[in-house]
């Protein structure tokens, strides 16, 4: 048999100018790659985009990772495109990756502005160099964990520049998620001598264990949802006091502004007009966010909006797999 034919993934270095000075330290310059579809290069055609964004502790890189016996985004939007299931399109996967470990692809004084990057850079820079279908219509997000969460919440904050989005295992309803972890997080924070303790720990630790990025896990989300320009060195806040890890919920209710289950009200009208929202969770995810899932979508249900959502046997971790069923709808939708 001829071999599939190959899409070309070209890795730009883009120099942000609303990352740049961030209060994190982290740098403006970002690798950005982009994946271009077969043909791409011999005929003026022009495509659909779609945005996609890595969880955390991951950059747009690591959708180009060899995995055992899973092709990566870049040869499994290949093999869709050959086989038929997905219309070609470009792919652009930012970095959206912190000293914490993330953005959550939202702007925050602690972190940076990472939702302004993409909104206000990445996407008039795409358009400008690239043959792409210009309009919401035509451009979309897909992600998984941190990167579902993003894709969900820029698609409700943006309709007027997304016009479909795919969530895998997207951080929601944060009381089951998030807020089991705050015990163990105080309490490996205050082991360490306090926050900046615990950050010095964890950088020089050779290897990072799982209760270390358990711990990291809340501390950047504390820099995406709670931040505090006031509050140096870090500019942000706890959700619990160090010393008792008793919650604090005045800065808990700052976080829960941010959850996609509250944020359905405001942002109705953008889901309502989505082509396409698809939604997807393993019955036996670890942070609990196929019941988040289920609750997100039973709001959605009440407001009579549409959407699609799927439920797997299967955890968190390790699976990329779900981007066949959403490759394939998203391209379809945007096409």
């Amino acid at each position: 048999m001829p071999p599939e034919p190959r899409g070309a993934v070209v890795v730009e270095e883009f120099e942000s100018g609303v990352l740049a000075g961030n209060p994190a330290g982290d740098p403006a310059r970002r690798s950005i790659p982009v994946y271009l579809p077969p043909g791409y290069g011999e005929s003026e055609r022009r495509y659909p985009v779609i945005f996609c964004l890595s969880g955390f502790t991951g950059r747009g890189l690591a959708f180009l990772n060899d995995q055992p016996f899973q092709p990566n985004l870049a040869r499994r939007m290949d093999r869709l495109i050959a086989r038929g299931e997905a219309e070609p399109a470009v792919l652009v996967m930012p970095d959206g990756f912190t000293r914490y470990g993330g953005s959550q692809y939202i702007n925050s004084p602690a972190t940076g502005r990472y939702e302004d990057h993409i909104v206000e850079e990445l996407v008039p820079w795409v358009d400008r160099r690239l043959r792409t279908l210009p309009d919401a219509s035509h451009r979309g997000l897909m992600g998984k964990s941190s990167g579902g969460y993003g894709a969900l919440v820029l698609a409700m904050r943006h309709p007027e520049l997304f016009g479909a989005a795919a969530c895998h295992s997207g951080d929601m309803y944060f009381e089951y998620c998030y807020l089991p972890d705050f015990p163990r997080c105080a309490s490996i924070v205050e082991e360490k001598g306090g926050l900046e303790g615990f950050l010095r720990f964890f950088d020089a630790a050779p290897k990072k264990s799982r209760e270390m990025l358990v711990a990291l896990n809340i501390i950047a989300m504390s820099a995406c949802y709670s931040p505090n320009p006031a509050r140096p060195p870090f500019f942000f806040e706890l959700p619990f006091r160090e010393r008792t890890g008793e919650l604090r919920p005045d800065v808990f209710d700052r976080w829960l502004a941010h959850d996609p289950v509250r944020m359905i009200p405001k942002h109705e009208g953008a889901l309502r007009g989505l082509k396409l929202l698809l939604l997807d969770c393993g019955t036996k995810d670890e942070w609990n966010l196929h019941l988040g899932a289920r609750i997100f979508t039973s709001r959605l249900r009440e407001r009579g909006i549409g959407f699609r959502y799927d439920e797997f046997d299967d955890g968190h971790l390790d699976i990329t797999y779900r981007y066949d069923i959403s490759l394939p709808l998203l391209t379809k939708a945007l096409s």
